[in-house]
């Protein structure tokens, strides 16, 4: 699986705390190991859009659109 991002996501992630920073690059490290890991819970959340969600943490979740191996 492939990781693409925008600027609106980099604007985003700098608005997160320190500590939710950490654990989304965490979860980016184990995603790219593993997406299909049982604690990132990466799912089709909308097939006709083709949006994906992937657990950060407890109360963040990271969503991207997949096209093929790729996730922007």
């Amino acid at each position: 699986m492939k990781s693409c991002t925008l600027p609106l996501f980099w604007a985003a992630y700098g608005l997160l705390d320190e500590r939710t920073r950490r654990s989304a690059r965490k979860a980016f490290q184990l995603w790219l190991e593993n997406p299909y890991h049982r604690s990132l819970r990466f799912k089709c959340i909308n097939a006709e859009e083709k949006t994906w969600s992937v657990r950060i943490t407890r109360g963040h979740r990271a969503l991207g659109i997949r096209e093929g191996d790729t996730v922007t």
